[in-house]
Order: C-alpha cells, then sequence, then structure tokens
C-alpha cells in the first residue's frame, strides 16, 4: 500500500497531477483562440483528452475529502472543513479566477461559474451527506449520475432560457446551465458547470475512498472491476444511443469522422456517457499507478498534491503569457485578451489564433515554469502543519 502516515496515496496525486497538466492544455487552447474541438483529429483530441480533467478533479475531491476524515477522525471537524472549504473555492471563482480569465473588472457584465464553482456546492452538499453511512452516500450519487440525464426530457435549451421564467435562474444553477442576469437587469453569471451531476460525481468519488482503504489486491480488483464496468457501460449505451447522452453520435455532423462523433459526448451538463468514458480509465489505471516511479511519476505527484495552488497560479501565469504572445505577434488583437469572454474565438483578420504546434509548445514550456512554485509549495505544505494550508 502507497500510502504515508497521512493515507496519501501517490496513485491519486499522480493521477491528480496529469490533470493538472492536461487542465493546462485545455486553457492554453483557450487563450490560443483556437477552437473547442473541430472535424480534423487533431483539434478534435486536443480538446477531448482534456475531457478527463473535470470529471477526475471532482471525483478524487470526494476521495480526497474520504481520506481527510478518517485522518480527523471528527465527522464534525470534516463537515466544518466542506463547508467552509467549499464557500472559500465558490468565493475564489467569482473573485479571483473571474479576474485571471479577463484582467479587468467588469464584474457586472460577467462572472462566469466554472470548476471551482462545481467542487465549491459539491463541497457543501457533501457535508450534509456525510452523516449517512457510505452505502448510502453511494447510492445517492450513481443515482444522481446515472438518472440526471431524464432531467433533459424536462429541461428547456440552457443558452435560451425564457428570462422571466419562475425560478428559471436556479434551474440553470442546478442544471441546465447558461447565463442570465440575477433580478432580471442585475449582474450577469454565466453558469458553465452546473451543480447537480457534479454533486453525484463527489458523492461516488467520496464513497471510492473506502475502496482505496482496502488491502492492496482487493483495492485492485475493485477499481479493475469498476473501471471495466463503467467503460462497458459507456460503449453499449453509446453504440447502441439507448440513454445518458442528448447528442447520439449517429446522427452527429456527417463530416466529423464516426470515431470523433461517437467519442464527442456532452460536457455541459456533464452526461452519464460523458462521466463513464472519462471515470472508467480514470479508476482503472489507479492499481497501475500504486507502484509507478521515475522524475515523471515523481513530477506529476508533485503538482497532484498541490492541485488548488496550481489552478489559481495557471490562469493568470497563461493569460500573461499569452498578451506577451500577441503583444510580439498581432499588437492590434491584444485588446481580445481583456474582454469578458476570452473563451470565444478572436475576431478576424487578425491572425491571432495559434497554430496547433504553437499551442503545445507554449503549453510545455507553461507547465515547466509552474513545477517550480508549485513543487515550493507542496515543500511548505509537508513541513508546516497549518489548517490555513489545508485549504490550498
Amino acid at each position: 500500500m502507497t500510502t504515508t502516515k497521512s493515507s496519501r496515496f501517490d496513485s491519486i496525486d499522480i493521477v491528480r497531477g496529469a490533470v493538472m497538466v492536461l487542465m493546462a492544455l485545455d486553457h492554453v487552447r483557450v487563450f490560443a483562440g483556437v477552437p473547442a474541438g473541430g472535424n480534423t483529429a487533431a483539434l478534435f483530441f486536443t480538446r477531448w483528452v482534456t475531457h478527463f480533467c473535470a470529471p477526475a478533479f471532482v471525483f478524487l475531491a470526494g476521495t480526497g475529502a474520504f481520506l481527510h476524515g478518517r485522518k480527523l477522525d471528527d465527522r464534525a471537524a470534516l463537515t466544518h472543513f466542506l463547508l467552509t472549504r467549499g464557500a472559500v473555492l465558490v468565493l475564489l471563482e467569482l473573485t479571483v479566477c473571474r479576474l485571471s480569465w479577463t484582467f479587468n473588472l467588469d464584474f457586472y457584465n460577467y462572472t462566469v461559474a466554472n470548476v471551482l464553482w462545481a467542487i465549491g456546492w459539491s463541497m457543501i452538499a457533501l457535508a450534509m451527506l456525510i452523516r449517512l453511512p457510505v452505502s448510502a452516500i453511494a447510492a445517492f450519487g450513481l443515482a444522481i449520475i446515472v438518472g440526471h440525464n431524464l432531467l433533459t426530457r424536462i429541461a428547456p435549451d440552457p443558452w435560451n432560457m425564457p428570462p422571466d421564467q419562475a425560478l428559471g435562474w436556479l434551474w440553470q444553477i442546478l442544471y441546465v446551465a447558461g447565463e442570465f442576469r440575477l433580478s432580471g437587469t442585475g449582474p450577469k453569471l454565466v453558469i458553465l458547470y452546473s451543480i447537480i451531476p457534479w454533486v453525484g460525481v463527489m458523492a461516488t468519488g467520496y464513497a471510492f475512498g473506502a475502496v482505496m482503504l482496502q488491502g492492496a489486491q482487493r483495492r485492485r480488483q475493485l477499481c479493475i472491476r469498476i473501471g471495466v464496468a463503467a467503460i462497458a457501460a459507456f460503449l453499449i449505451l453509446r453504440g447502441f444511443n439507448i440513454y445518458g447522452d442528448p447528442a447520439q453520435w449517429r446522427s452527429a455532423d456527417p463530416e466529423r469522422a464516426p470515431l470523433l462523433s461517437f467519442l464527442g459526448t456532452t460536457k455541459y451538463p456533464a452526461s452519464l456517457q460523458y462521466l463513464l468514458m472519462t471515470l472508467g480509465p480514470t479508476i482503472l489505471v489507479l492499481p497501475a499507478l500504486e507502484h509507478a516511479r521515475g522524475r515523471l511519476a515523481s513530477w506529476l505527484a508533485t503538482l497532484g498534491r498541490v492541485p488548488l495552488f496550481y489552478y489559481l497560479l495557471h490562469i493568470p501565469f497563461i493569460h500573461v503569457v499569452a498578451i506577451c504572445i500577441s503583444l510580439i505577434r498581432t499588437p492590434s488583437a491584444t485588446a481580445w485578451l481583456f474582454l469578458n469572454h476570452p473563451m470565444r474565438v478572436p475576431p478576424a483578420p487578425t491572425g491571432y489564433i495559434w497554430s496547433l504546434p504553437m499551442l503545445y509548445a507554449v503549453w510545455i514550456c507553461v507547465v515547466f515554469a509552474l513545477y517550480w512554485p508549485s513543487r515550493w509549495y507542496a515543500g511548505l505544505k509537508s513541513r508546516r502543519q497549518s489548517r490555513w494550508l489545508e485549504y490550498l
């Protein structure tokens, strides 16, 4: 068993570190102006491979909460930790992360609810759930993951929600996502990560913590069974268009190759098929990483020990890098990097959009540069026992 006295698993840290690396690729892509996906394999897989980030991040946050609770050995203390950390994550999303994405103060016309928003509210929900038996939490989480796509039968188009619909804004926050203005004319909030699917992911991740505490052989068997079962379920549901995703691959864009359509599941809100496609391999790979050694494994584990620190650092760093590159390549397009929605394609014909080789080169340099402050902070956390350091 590859744990420390604090019940830390190297395999979880390595997976989390890989998630951090892939997340940087996706966010470099955003500031590069490269569209999310496409009909060519290179564009499609540049985006697709990053789909593993959010599910693994949320799922393993739940697992980490379970292991942290074992260390605390105090349900009240764990409840307090989840409530406060969840609130901190929501606050960081609406302030620090929002500023990092835009570099402007126009909060009234644009505030985005991204992955930290979903994790924060999921932690707050988990704080209420941990009073239940682990089996009940697992059943609750699985019920949401498996059943939430039934809601799409009553949910309207998420990006065209009637502004005067009663409690429509709450339905957008909970499930369909989209954008709206508070009180009709108030500040605009853009929901990328709706809450309901991710509460289910975190709850199942929390229950999965009990699997990680099994003996090495039993843990390996369970991870393989769960991972294979999830992948098999995805292949069956997707292959026959049975259930679990509003976008049926056989009726997708005819210009896209069948494999790309097959893998093009829905992320907003995260569909059952999307979650099976991403969480299955994530769980399956954990046993193989328990004895991983070498420089790459060490680097990834270091990043995985400080995921929030890395997350908060990487967005503004990539943003600054993008501005520097734009000032050299396309000075006239630099203003785009200060707009309220950098995830849109920059206006043509500025020549701003990066090539894929350039995107990947900048991504590698960004990850390499971020490793060193992450290693410093990981060392600081290991040397100092502080409840404040636990929040970052």
